[in-house]
């Protein structure tokens, strides 16, 4: 039997709560063995300042998961070729892992945007999707709400962005408690989002 790894892709600019509260429920209540946090890097191509460099992402996935045994950190994108697709992606894990099986974690946003992604035919036909609720409410149900590789996980809804979290440092506000205390450790030693 092969192991089943979630794959759940993300800046993590920063990790935060609500992201470790989804993936361990999806680890704890799917039928995935691990879930894997696949940070994704800068687009060379595309100039976002707020956006972290990776590694210190990464280090903070790390920090994030250290104390879950079933979430682990993954920089697998950062040796692909940029700009990078989640096709291309699914191939090469294929390639480095032929004894584990892979699903997509994603919100119903990006499950609504799915048709646009590159060969998204080919995802929908060799992976499963579990799909977590996103707390607005969208104009639409996505055509593939339905679709039989489309699994709806009733995972906790967190109402938390990355956005509002670099948001709220600048202003030199205290969120601490939408952090995990190791990741807000080492955003504080290192002065990030000031």
């Amino acid at each position: 039997m092969k192991k089943h790894i979630g794959l759940y892709f993300g800046t993590f600019n920063p990790i935060h709560v609500g992201h470790l509260a989804i993936a361990n429920h999806i680890a704890e209540f799917s039928n995935v063995d691990e879930v894997w946090l696949v940070v994704t890097p800068h687009n060379p191509h595309k100039k976002k300042s707020s956006l972290l460099p990776d590694y210190d992402r990464l280090e903070m996935v790390h920090r994030a998961t250290e104390d879950y045994t079933k979430l682990r950190p993954s920089d697998i994108e950062f040796s692909l070729p940029q700009p990078n697709y989640t096709t291309n992606t699914l191939v090469h894990l294929e390639e480095k892992y032929p004894n584990y099986s892979f699903s997509l974690i994603m919100g119903e946003d990006n499950l609504q945007s799915l048709p646009k992604w590159k060969n998204y035919e080919v995802i929908l036909e060799r992976y499963q999707l579990l799909v977590y609720p996103r707390v607005y409410k969208l104009k639409e149900t996505s055509a593939l709400a339905n679709h039989d590789k489309v699994t709806h996980i009733k995972a906790p809804i967190m109402e938390i962005s990355s956005t509002f979290i670099r948001n709220t440092i600048k202003e030199g506000k205290n969120i601490r408690p939408l952090l995990p205390a190791a990741v807000w450790k080492y955003i504080d030693e290192m002065g990030f989002y000031l």
